[in-house]
């Protein structure tokens, strides 16, 4: 009869699990748009071919400075707001993990013992009772549980919790590059600041000899003590700009020390004279593959992708919830357990539908329906943002390529106007404040061409990363990559292994704030 019994429940079993599968979760398709041919951007651009990769993902060692290449190496190696990504990113796998436990049965085992004496004058212990004093118990048991997925809510949250991992390697994709950028940003910042330093420094050795030329022309009689005045001022003036250069290429510093994991006290990257990196013009590639190649726009994607699978667990929740367990060992008041006279066994099924909750499940219906369509509108904002970007990045590159060539024409002709103008005061022919007046303009065009030079190369920093820094979607992991270990693995259990090229732990010198790179 008990054999009976159990082959039924093993048939009902395997019925059950037939039957799950029942997907209730909408067909999923990324919500198409439609995209321009080509990019607007005004002024000389590039496309990209089908066959040319329009950004490498190194796309840094396109400027050809080994120092700008040695500072973003040591910020992949041991900045630490990019290996706290990379840890989220770890952490996700392993809630796809937890989720995905509960496909399996739960299997518990369990093991007791004790023992009891009694009170020989406890209360209602008649005079001459011979019943026990002692009572012993021993016992082990195996336990199951096991939920049959039916109607595939299971996994759906599964793949819920897998998507989201997805998201979370397209948000550390999305943070390496911003970090990427801003280092790279910055030290076009640095750089351009170590130009326009250059330029005070000349114009102070040329506005010294400019003094020493009035004093001169004081002392013969034939300039006034005024022209020294302007002469000294404008030195001391140009002196003082210069510090605040300083002051500002040293606060730039700074925050690359932070970005490369290095206390700024430890730190410290040699002046020059110029910029010095390569004019770099990446090819814009077709505005359609911007969705492929744009880490943000894949992470909103994959939110819109759990949305939809969230309305397929609250389709479920209008249906029953079938629950099986089964339990069994052996219990004795001594160790003679292993015995059939001394086992036991327990096994069921359970059914649970919901009549009447007040609503409660036809709210949470609607609500995954309106936030898969609310993920639908921040998956087009994002590429809309996308495209801005993309466009400004165009336009200010070229845009400011162009004003360089202007710049540096209106510097050559305030040099011409300096020199002249000196050469005149000197012979006598004009006032002093002539020569300020051009000695200021040839400064400011100047410094001006460094600033403009800094920011066409910074534009191109910010049209690279617009255009996802040399990323694919081909760098996501997929969903069978996102398991962090086996059911059955039980070693190597410290980090994961690798998905999706995101490193699963840090570098062995992220500790020491003073290495420099």
């Amino acid at each position: 009869m008990r054999k009976r019994l159990f082959q039924r429940f093993l048939v009902s079993v395997l019925a059950c699990s037939t039957l799950s599968g029942c997907d209730l979760a909408p067909r999923y398709e990324p919500t198409k748009l439609t995209f321009p041919e080509h990019w607007e951007g005004q002024g000389v651009m590039q496309y990209g071919q089908p066959n040319e990769t329009a950004v490498r993902s190194d796309w840094w060692k396109s400027f050809g400075d080994p120092e700008l290449n040695a500072l973003e190496d040591r910020l992949l190696q041991a900045n630490p707001d990019l290996q706290a990504a990379a840890e989220s990113f770890t952490q996700s796998r392993d809630v796809a993990a937890q989720v995905a436990s509960h496909l399996y049965p739960q299997l518990n085992g369990a093991a007791s013992g004790n023992k009891y004496k009694g009170s020989r004058h406890r209360l209602w212990r008649g005079a001459g009772a011979t019943g026990p004093l002692y009572m012993s118990s021993e016992q082990y048991q195996a336990a199951a549980t096991w939920e049959p997925d039916f109607w595939n809510s299971i996994r759906n949250k599964t793949l819920m919790a897998k998507q989201a991992a997805q998201q979370e390697a397209a948000d550390y994709a999305l943070a390496r590059l911003s970090l990427e950028a801003e280092l790279a940003w910055d030290y076009m910042a640095l750089r351009g600041l170590d130009a326009q330093d250059a330029v005070y420094r000349d114009s102070v050795r040329y506005y010294e000899l400019a003094v020493q030329i009035t004093q001169m022309r004081l002392a013969g009689a034939i300039a006034a003590g005024l022209d020294v005045s302007r002469a000294q001022a404008q030195l001391a003036a140009t002196k003082a700009e210069e510090t605040d250069i300083l002051a500002q290429r040293d606060v730039m510093e700074h925050a690359i020390a932070s970005l490369v994991n290095t206390a700024p006290a430890s730190f410290h990257i040699a002046r020059r004279d110029n910029i010095g990196v390569a004019d770099v013009t990446p090819a814009a590639g077709l505005p359609s593959t911007l969705l492929e190649r744009r880490p943000d726009i894949a992470a909103s994607e994959r939110e819109m992708a759990q949305a939809n699978r969230a309305i397929g667990v609250s389709r479920a929740a209008f249906y029953p919830h079938v629950t099986f367990n089964a339990m069994t060992g052996f219990m004795d008041n001594g160790f003679d357990l292993a015995s059939l006279y001394n086992a036991m066994y327990q096994y069921g099924a359970q059914a649970v539908l919901p009549l009447f909750q007040g609503g409660i499940r036809r709210a949470e219906l609607q609500r995954t329906w309106s936030q898969y369509r609310q993920s639908e509108d921040r998956y087009r904002s994002t590429v809309l943002s996308a495209f801005q970007e993309v466009e400004d990045g165009l336009t200010n590159m070229n845009r400011l390529r162009t004003e360089t060539t202007q710049q540096s024409q209106a510097v050559d002709a305030a040099l011409r106007t300096q020199k002249m103008t000196m050469q005149l005061y000197t012979g006598g022919l004009t006032n002093y404040l002539d020569v300020v007046v051009a000695q200021q303009a040839a400064l400011v065009a100047r410094t001006r061409l460094a600033q403009v030079e800094a920011r066409q190369k910074q534009s191109v920093v910010e049209l690279i990363r617009a255009l996802g820094g040399g990323w694919t979607n081909a760098d996501l992991p997929s969903t069978k990559e996102v398991r962090p270990f086996h059911p059955l693995q039980y070693e190597g259990l410290h980090t994961p292994k690798p998905a999706g090229g995101i490193p699963t732990s840090t570098s062995t010198g992220s500790a020491d704030l003073t290495r420099a790179p």
